[in-house]
């Protein structure tokens, strides 16, 4: 199947910069926003979103990174053991809003598995979800309140995200 560029990385910088916009204009006390990425591709993604509204605001959002594979719905089906990444959250998130970050939004089942290793960093006061990527085929009812992208996607289609951070270069795939 053919690899096509959905995304070029001035793509996404101009994405990246609309959604901060939208972060900043439905949420005006900065000062409650803590931003949390998903591991792996989540966590860059935050740290970007956070250094646009810095520079939109002059106010630093604190920047977390979540491992939420133990939460997983699916480790009994999948025969293998998970990568186990670090999880750093900065602040308290009790009664904080909290956006996790997440390159691409799917079935919903690993944002379900996030909140829910959230929660067990205390009770904050709304959970919201930045997505880069909507590529549709929910299984569970999980919305995005900030889209980069609406991708639609037949499920056996791969969509792939690249970043400067991970993976060299900026981009949007999907095969």
């Amino acid at each position: 199947m053919p690899v096509k560029t959905v995304m070029t990385a001035e793509d996404m910088r101009r994405t990246l910069s609309r959604m901060a916009h939208e972060i900043v204009e439905r949420n005006r006390d900065i000062k409650s926003l803590v931003l949390v990425g998903m591991q792996t591709r989540g966590v860059p993604l935050a740290n970007r979103l956070a250094g646009l509204i810095a520079d939109f605001e002059k106010v630093q959002v604190p920047v977390g990174a979540l491992d939420f594979s133990l939460y997983r719905d699916d480790l009994n089906r999948r025969n293998f053991q998970p990568l186990v990444k670090s999880t750093d959250i900065p602040v308290d998130v009790e009664g904080k809003v909290i956006i996790l970050v997440d390159d691409v939004l799917y079935t919903g089942r690993s944002t379900r598995a996030a909140m829910d290793a959230l929660i067990d960093y205390g009770r904050p006061r709304v959970i919201q979800l930045a997505v880069l990527i909507d590529r549709g085929h929910r299984e569970l009812p999980i919305r995005a309140d900030y889209v980069g992208k609406n991708i639609p996607s037949a499920a056996s289609e791969d969509v792939r995200v690249k970043l400067a951070e991970t993976d060299g270069g900026d981009e949007v795939l999907i095969a």
